[in-house]
């Protein structure tokens, strides 16, 4: 974390001495905003976007997964579209394979598509990347992984996630504070998420925001794909490698299991080298799902393992989630 990043947090005062740079992004949104809501597309099956409105990991991503599985159960036939931020791919709109590489996909939709195999499209400009799983699928619905701000893409629901931790900083546009959209732009979105909880969000929770758990899975091998009980580490040291927003929260899961931490954190989407994950000590090394799938291109690595997570939510949610989509759309037929 920078710097400048971490005074967002600490209730540091100097970063209100860019005030100014503040007023010149926020004009520049505003302004960005209004032309694309006039030329925004909206499309024919509902579109739900998963997003937030601070800059890091919030927990987006796991949430996303859970929402596949969840309108899976509903008899729904999901699709997802993100930016793929980072990705190279030879063109776009690009669909994400089980069997693709992060430098190409992106290490968040790889992910998603390894994990539940749904038909994913990335492409900074959502609306292209929609329109093609809409031609190119069968899906009945569309998870947005990300693109709160892409207003081009009309959405039918706009889910919010927060980090219950860290909360929203001091509240402020960039770059005085951490928000890319000023703190009452959650009052338009339609749920509020607030993964864990911290002092900086109870009174989101105690307003009616929905709270979210990430659990911890068992671990998976990056030598031969076998299954490990997290718990098998316990009262070990190990190397605990996370290129994620905020792998605060990952470092506590395992300290959490018992485990003596040695942590190594990289920046958010990180690209790694071999060299990056190997310590020559034999302890072992875990990482993050999201890491993963970025350094599977090694090959087999022996000691090595992934931790996926879970996210754990309330049925009130989903019913508030099928309450909006009954209220905005017709009744889903098969």
């Amino acid at each position: 974390m920078s710097r400048l990043e971490q005074a967002w947090f600490d209730g540091s005062r100097w970063p209100y001495l860019l005030w100014p740079l503040m007023c010149v992004f926020t004009g520049l949104a505003h302004r960005k905003k209004a032309h694309d809501l006039k030329q925004q597309w909206q499309p024919p099956i509902p579109l739900i976007v998963v997003g937030n409105i601070s800059v890091g990991g919030t927990g987006k991503t796991p949430f996303t997964l859970a929402l596949i599985e969840h309108l899976r159960e509903q008899g729904y036939t999901p699709g997802v579209v993100s930016r793929g931020y980072k990705a190279n791919p030879p063109s776009t709109p690009f669909r994400v394979s089980p069997g693709g590489v992060a430098e190409q996909c992106g290490d968040e939709p790889l992910m998603i598509v390894q994990r539940t195999n749904v038909p994913l499209f990335i492409d900074p400009d959502r609306v292209q990347a929609c329109k093609a799983l809409i031609e190119q699928t069968s899906c009945d619905i569309i998870i947005s992984d990300d693109g709160l701000q892409h207003y081009r893409m009309g959405r039918t629901v706009e889910i919010a996630i927060i980090d219950g931790v860290r909360g929203l900083g001091n509240e402020r546009c960039l770059p005085v504070g951490p928000l890319r959209e000023p703190l009452n732009r959650l009052d338009d979105v339609d749920l509020i998420v607030v993964n864990g909880q911290g002092t900086a969000t109870q009174k989101m929770v105690q307003e009616g925001a929905f709270t979210m758990r990430l659990v911890p899975n068992t671990l998976v091998s990056m030598f031969d794909s076998s299954y490990l009980d997290i718990s098998r580490f316990s009262g070990q040291r190990i190397h605990a490698v996370a290129g994620i927003g905020n792998p605060r929260r990952f470092y506590e899961s395992l300290k959490s299991q018992g485990c003596e931490v040695i942590e190594h954190s990289f920046a958010d989407h990180h690209q790694y080298q071999q060299d990056d994950i190997t310590f020559g000590d034999g302890l072992p090394v875990i990482m993050t799902e999201k890491d993963a799938v970025k350094c599977r291109v090694f090959g087999a690595l022996s000691h090595t393992y992934f931790m996926p997570v879970d996210a754990v939510l309330p049925t009130a949610l989903f019913e508030r989630l099928h309450n909006v989509l009954r209220e905005r759309t017709p009744p889903l037929t098969n």
